[in-house]
């Protein structure tokens, strides 16, 4: 079985949050959700737990980050093409989330971030898979 991984973020409204990212095409897994936590599905392997702020503060004796004065986490997803990149940096922006960092464009690596509505900032990077290639 391969490992997985389940990012646990908390969120001040989880119907919000769980609006945002669904406008960005994932779903949810009912199975590990609740109605204060959302399992977000980002592929077979890498989840986002949603968690109401009373919720997460279950999980943890320290307090939560302000992510909107500090960035306590970056999460970078891969895309297949820089045409996907600036399809869900664009969907996350006219949805709700706000701008983060300048595009990256170093020809051979492409990136925008953003940051979601509660100001956990998301990267988006697409690779020549022929400059990996030749890294390796």
């Amino acid at each position: 079985m391969p490992q997985m991984i389940f990012v646990n973020l908390p969120v001040k409204d989880l119907e919000t949050s769980k609006d945002f990212f669904a406008k960005l095409g994932y779903s949810f897994n009912p199975q590990f959700s609740d109605e204060r936590t959302a399992c977000l599905v980002i592929s077979d392997t890498i989840f986002a737990m949603l968690l109401e702020e009373e919720r997460f503060k279950d999980f943890t004796k320290k307090d939560i980050a302000d992510a909107a004065a500090s960035t306590e986490v970056i999460l970078a997803l891969s895309a297949d093409s820089r045409e996907k990149v600036d399809e869900l940096a664009d969907a996350a922006l006219a949805n709700g989330g706000s701008p983060a960092n300048e595009p990256q464009d170093l020809g051979f690596m492409y990136g925008r971030s953003f940051q979601d509505p509660d100001h956990h900032m998301w990267e988006v990077i697409w690779m020549d898979p022929s400059a990996v290639e030749e890294q390796g």
